[in-house]
């Protein structure tokens, strides 16, 4: 197929820079004055003839009129306009399509200032993290689920009154001692709540509630911790919502989305904590060293679940080994971080390349454990775990993810992950993301500090191509 060819800025900036007018120009083309002035504003496409006329009369060679920077600058536009974070409706791409064709140093200054505004917002987030260490402060542009992720943040990932609220709720199921959470669960809600479970293929469906027929409907190709997880949450929102929207009331969120999101998020946190209740978990916990594996066959519980709960037990004067908590996509991206540690995540750009959290994706179903250090020295113990979440259908891909788990080195030997390490030893230099590290000597950076000037060599090429200023 061949596409029709719009070069109109390109010929009005030769024929500007040649200084002819267009009566002139048209004549040495030979063409009609009105023809070219269409070709100009990208009214009409080019022909062969008119574009090797082109060629000839300004002494360009044919490459200055290939569509190809012309795509690129449109691709570049449309990727600046969606980063843009506008509440209104995108715009169309036959409208970009039509500014980059008709006023391209016009979307190329669009695009500087693009970067550098980003360039700002980076450092802006950069000045919060640095200058307000009671993290009081927030940035009014956060997403919905970045300031709820903050919101737990900044409650070290323990909400007191819904913690202790489930605690006595499990006390009052029998969840507080150890039997078949399911079973509980799905009595409770027939014989307490009026509502009876049912069990059907749902697709990427994993709890639906039905308030008419007063039935839920879990999803039978999820794993039995999956749907217990779900029962749970039924039965905590069902009990503790009263505490849940007081909590969303304190938290002040600046956008509805953020409540919405942040209700499901305390719903999970008063089921996790009703499934696991937090003495007799903390308990199980200590007796087994923090072994994950021997916690989730002794709650009924997936992987994620126990490392999740793992960071939450910050109770006053009932504390236990404070971690963090991190799950991740394979591209990298952070889907969840709690933490009760020092340990900072990246709010943007990839996280550090060697943290063992990547090299997780290449060792599926094997725990891999890491002594680190950050860039201020502080040392932690890292524990990383690929897992798979099947979709029980061939047609459908498997989610995948990393979970991280970790606590300073400090509390390492609390694990059962260190045993046979050197915690004095050598530790994995990390950081938090090549956009925000300081460390001048590391190999695997990809970016250079937004806040730091580099240079590049003549006459010496290493490994990273640049050095870092001060």
């Amino acid at each position: 197929m061949r596409y029709k060819l719009f070069v109109g800025p390109k010929v009005r900036a030769l024929r500007a820079r040649n200084g002819w007018r267009l009566e002139a120009c048209a004549s040495k083309l030979g063409i009609s004055v009105s023809y070219l002035s269409q070709i100009e504003a990208n009214q009409r496409p080019v022909t062969d003839r008119v574009l090797m006329g082109l060629i000839e009369t300004f002494g360009v060679p044919a490459e200055s009129f290939e569509a190809d920077d012309d795509q690129r600058l449109l691709f570049d536009l449309r990727e600046a306009v969606a980063e843009s974070g506008s509440a209104e409706a995108p715009i169309p791409l036959s409208e970009l399509r039509q500014v980059a064709q008709q006023s391209p140093a016009l979307v190329r200054r669009f695009l500087d200032l693009h970067r550098a505004n980003h360039r700002l917002a980076e450092r802006l987030k950069l000045t919060e993290e640095a200058v307000a260490l009671d993290e009081s402060m927030s940035a009014s542009s956060l997403l919905p689920y970045e300031e709820v992720r903050d919101f737990f943040h900044f409650k070290d990932n323990y909400i007191d009154s819904l913690d202790r609220a489930a605690e006595d709720l499990a006390q009052e199921i029998g969840l507080d001692q150890p039997a078949s959470a399911d079973m509980l669960l799905e009595m409770y809600l027939r014989e307490r709540l009026g509502v009876r479970v049912r069990y059907a293929p749902l697709g990427d469906v994993m709890r639906r509630y039905d308030p008419v027929t007063h039935e839920l409907w879990l999803n039978t190709a999820q794993p039995a911790a999956t749907r217990g997880f779900q029962m749970a949450f039924h039965v905590a929102v069902a009990n503790l919502s009263d505490i849940i929207e007081t909590e969303l009331s304190e938290a002040r969120f600046k956008s509805p989305e953020a409540v919405d999101v942040c209700r499901i998020g305390l719903g999970n946190y008063a089921a996790g904590a009703l499934l696991t209740p937090y003495r007799r978990f903390a308990a199980a916990a200590r007796e087994q060293r923090h072994d994950v594996e021997q916690l989730a066959a002794m709650f009924g519980a997936s992987l994620e679940q126990v490392c999740h709960r793992l960071s939450t037990l910050q109770r006053p004067g009932q504390r236990g080994v404070p971690f963090y908590f991190v799950r991740l996509d394979y591209a990298g991206n952070i889907t969840k971080r709690h933490s009760a540690t020092r340990f900072r995540f990246a709010r943007f750009g990839g996280a550090c390349p060697l943290w063992n959290v990547h090299d997780a994706v290449a060792s599926p179903d094997r725990f891999l454990v890491q002594v680190a250090s950050m860039p201020d020295g502080d040392r932690y113990l890292c524990v990383a775990r690929a897992v798979v979440k099947r979709s029980e259908s061939y047609l459908a891909p498997d989610r995948r993810y990393v979970l991280g788990l970790g606590c300073e080195i400090a509390h390492a030997h609390e694990l059962v992950y260190s045993e046979g390490l050197d915690l004095k030893g050598p530790a994995a230099p990390i950081g938090v993301s090549c956009r925000i590290c300081e460390r001048d000597d590391c190999a695997q950076r990809a970016f250079p500090p937004v806040d730091r000037r580099l240079s590049v060599p003549k006459h010496e090429r290493r490994t990273v191509p640049f050095r870092l200023g001060a």
